[in-house]
């Protein structure tokens, strides 16, 4: 039978976007190890609606 898998996928939403008053959103779909980063994800990434990278954290 095969193992259960540690990884699992989320979704990282950019956390500049909602203060802008742009329409839209910047989401990543992203995969992670839950056994060796329990804790949520914040990563740098490009929005291409405010044209510059953000931090974009891990949502729900």
């Amino acid at each position: 039978m095969a193992k259960k898998g540690n990884r699992v996928q989320v979704i990282l939403e950019c956390t500049e976007h909602k203060t802008s008053g742009k329409p839209g959103t910047s989401r990543y779909i992203t995969v992670k190890n839950k056994k060796n980063t329990p804790e949520r994800m914040e990563l740098k990434k490009f929005n291409p609606i405010l044209k510059k990278v953000t931090v974009h954290k891990e949502i729900k």
